[in-house]
């Protein structure tokens, strides 16, 4: 552990450089930025560590960042399709009882963070800029950066401050299957497949069909971040990987996966690296495998 922080402590400059890199920093909380802000009275820190054995309320338990409050996102920002797998954007009420609930509300700011390569900490953060909530960052490096840091550990369970969240549905940053059908073949639209390369081109899968929507490119999610860490790759990197797949600027950009969290990732970071019209298709494949009406490619 002590050689661990030993070689964080010497990146930690170089990180904050590369997050200063990039052309949205503020949607990025360092260690040390996070560190240095615990103690404002408008923060929230939202720990969304999941497991599906439901044991992240104990992992949780065990230690988390000093004033964190844990939410479980697939209980509080998502719901199942009627009769699908997808997991699509919880409705307005309960978006705001779940938000309210966590300390979050109108005039706060967030900082959301996981263990596993930011998914479920993206999918939050986009849940809240759905419903018009702009005020929140992703931890870079999430937990295992933080601990890495050297930084404080609490297992205590603290009390959220109440607050009121008022859900404004923002339409272009969340879409439907009519209106991804509708998109198809449209000049200025790129969909991209934020699954594996052997889901992508239809070798494997879980949905009844393999495949992928019609003019999508593959920009897989975990392509995004360096080798062994969970750290984002450079962002001149990530330029250059977009760039490769044929995702350039001035272009209405369509996320999508198959079950919603690697997508969000993905939509995080082309917001993250400038792109201001990117949205998710949260229905993705669990929905469009589904439907034998519909065109795909292999």
């Amino acid at each position: 552990m002590i050689s661990a922080r030993l070689r964080w402590a010497g990146a930690t400059s170089s990180l904050e450089a590369r997050v200063s890199g990039f052309a949205r920093p503020e949607l990025l909380a360092t260690p040390e930025w996070l560190a240095e802000n615990l103690d404002r009275p408008d923060l929230r820190v939202l720990d969304v560590r999941w497991r599906t054995d439901g044991t992240a309320r104990t992992l949780y338990g065990t230690g988390h960042v000093p004033g964190a409050f844990h939410l479980d996102w697939r209980e509080s920002v998502a719901q199942v399709a009627e009769g699908g797998t997808a997991f699509l954007l919880a409705a307005p009420d309960r978006m705001a009882e779940a938000m309210s609930a966590a300390g979050v509300g109108d005039g706060t700011s967030v900082v959301v963070y996981d263990d596993t390569l930011g998914y479920y900490a993206s999918r939050v953060w986009w849940s809240l800029r759905a419903y018009g909530f702009e005020a929140a960052r992703v931890l870079e490096g999430g937990w295992t950066a933080w601990v890495a840091a050297g930084r404080p550990v609490s297992n205590g369970t603290p009390e959220p401050r109440p607050a009121a969240f008022t859900p404004r549905a923002q339409v272009r940053h969340r879409l439907t299957l009519a209106d991804v059908r509708g998109l198809l073949g449209a000049p200025g639209v790129q969909l991209i497949d934020a699954r594996g390369p052997a889901e992508y081109h239809g070798l494997e899968g879980e949905a009844t069909r393999l495949g992928h929507i019609p003019g999508s490119v593959n920009v897989p999610a975990a392509a995004l971040h360096r080798p062994g860490t969970q750290l984002l790759r450079d962002p001149d990197d990530l330029d250059s990987l977009l760039r490769s797949s044929n995702v350039t600027r001035n272009r209405r950009l369509v996320c999508y996966d198959a079950a919603g969290m690697a997508a969000t990732r993905l939509a995080f970071v082309l917001t993250l690296l400038g792109h201001d019209d990117v949205a998710v298709y949260d229905g993705g494949w669990s929905e469009w495998g589904e439907r034998f009406d519909l065109l795909l490619e292999r």
